[in-house]
This record gives structure tokens, sequence and C-alpha cells, in this order.
């Protein structure tokens, strides 16, 4: 098995003609995901490489291709009126690659996502990827081997090395998920964890996170009381100097609790073993396992 995306699913594209929309498409088609469809609004009757229906609104392309999921690739100025046509639309799943959206968007858009029943991936994120299953997103399927260790990560570029390390000693994965780094996201750590948790085919689950606010430690509240299965951690930006942003827009100490010292701290109480480097991540779960 997997979370969130598998062989059935279904796969609609916004932005499908863009520059990122178009070369990403292409990327996921050569994976193997079942892609029926792509919205541009304007570019409705096309096809895309003469293969994947272009429509101008999500409902119809809903009403004709019966999609599953959507990912978009629209710019921020957009991007969260998009994350409303799909949930609006009646897709259960939306994942949202963009970056730069107002948080005041997200706020708006937040609350009609779950009034709908919709869950949300994203944003500012990578994607997810099911191995040999499914790839929606930008994660790279060279890197990923089906196995039995579940990825979840608040860093796009953490997760490639932490999924390159794990391939390269054998370690293949279950699903590995980006839920992004802006400060207001869709998907959080314990919904990945809790979805790992429930899948018998996830022995282990790497979570990867960093700097700022407090979703790793209420993370590891819930692996204490609620897991099962081993949780591997690392935290990013263990050098960074408070009150200066480090990448994402969530990445910023702005107390005590943002650190990654206490983030760290957290991880062990709870009985999460700490990379201090994203190469120990082999040796902890071997540990583990």
């Amino acid at each position: 098995m997997s979370i969130f995306v598998d062989q059935e699913t279904r796969l609609l594209v916004q932005g499908i003609t863009g520059r990122d929309g178009s070369f990403h498409t292409r990327q996921m088609i050569s994976y193997g995901t079942k892609l029926v469809a792509g919205v541009t609004p304007g570019k409705g009757g096309q096809l895309f490489d003469g293969v994947v229906p272009v429509f101008d609104t999500v409902a119809d392309a809903v009403r004709e291709t019966k999609p599953t999921c959507s990912v978009i690739y629209v710019p921020a100025a957009v991007a969260a009126s998009a994350i409303l046509e799909a949930a609006d639309a009646g897709l259960p799943l939306v994942v949202c690659i963009t970056e730069g959206i107002p948080v005041l968007d997200m706020t708006r858009a937040l609350p009609f996502l779950h009034e709908h029943g919709a869950r949300l991936i994203g944003p500012n994120c990578p994607g997810l990827i099911s191995p040999t299953k499914g790839k929606v997103g930008i994660i790279p399927g060279n890197i990923c081997k089906p196995g039995r260790i579940g990825v979840v990560s608040r860093s796009g570029t953490l997760t490639y090395e932490i999924i390159h390390q794990l391939t390269r000693a054998g370690h293949g994965q279950s699903t590995c998920v980006g839920i992004g780094g802006d400060p207001l996201i869709g998907t959080n750590f314990i919904e990945c964890l809790s979805a790992f948790e429930a899948d018998p085919d996830t022995d282990a689950v790497v979570l990867i996170g960093e700097i700022g606010g407090t979703d790793e430690q209420q993370a590891a509240e819930f692996a204490q009381r609620g897991m099962t299965k081993p949780v591997i951690g690392f935290i990013a930006g263990q050098t960074a100097p408070p009150g200066r942003r480090m990448g994402h827009a969530g990445a910023i100490i702005s107390g005590s609790s943002g650190t990654a010292a206490e983030k760290m701290a957290a991880f062990e109480r709870a009985g999460i073993s700490v990379m201090k480097r994203p190469a120990d991540v082999v040796p902890l779960l071997e540990e583990r396992l």
C-alpha cells in the first residue's frame, strides 16, 4: 500500500501549459502517473502533447475525466484561487507546488478546503511520490525505490537527500511526502504520521523538520502516544541565528520553542532517534528495524 496517492490516482494538472507545469507534467507521465486532464483558462479544447485534454475550468475537467487529485503549477498571485477551484469542483486531494502565496490568501483557502472535505498538500512543497505507483509533483522519480519506509518533510531538498541515502542503502520507500515550509499549510506532520501508522506496508518513518514554529514538537507528542512504528527525525537549521529566516517562510526562530535544540530535545523525549546530519539516517534506521 501507500498513503494519499497510488496506481489508481487519476491526476489533473492546473497550469498544464505553463513552463513549469508542462515540464513536470511530462515527468509525471514518463514516471507512469495516470494523468487524465489539464486546466489552463482560455486553452480549453487543446490536447497537451497531443494526448492530454485541456479544459478551461476544473469543473469541466472533473465532469469529463473524473480525476481524483489535482496538482497546481500556477503563479502565486492566483494559486489560492486555483486551490479553491479544485476543492469547489469536489476533488478530494489537492497538491500545490507554488511558493510565495500570500499568507492572507491561505487564511481564506484553508477553511474552504475543510468545509469541502478536501486534503491539501502544500503549498510551497515538492509534492509526493509512492514509488512505481504514482508521482504528483516534482520529487525526482529516479532516486526513489519501492519499499517500506515512509518519508515526511518540510524541506524539498532534504527530502531528496534523505531518499537518496535510503535508496543507496537498499531501503525503499512506501510514500514520500513534502508537506511544505510555509507558515500555513494543508496537511501537517501528525496527519502524515497517522497515515503511515495505519499503512500496513510502512515499517518506519523518517521525519524531516526545520526551525520555526512548534509543528515538530506536536509531531513528537503524537509519535510518543500514537505511533507503534519507529520514527527517525532530523531538524534543519541547527546553526541558524534567532530572528533570521532560513529559506522557507516558516523557518524563522521567534522564541525558544522554534529552535533546533528545543525540537531535537522534544524528539529525544518522545523516543524519536535524532540525526545530527542526513547521512545518519541509515544507521539510525537500521538500529530501530
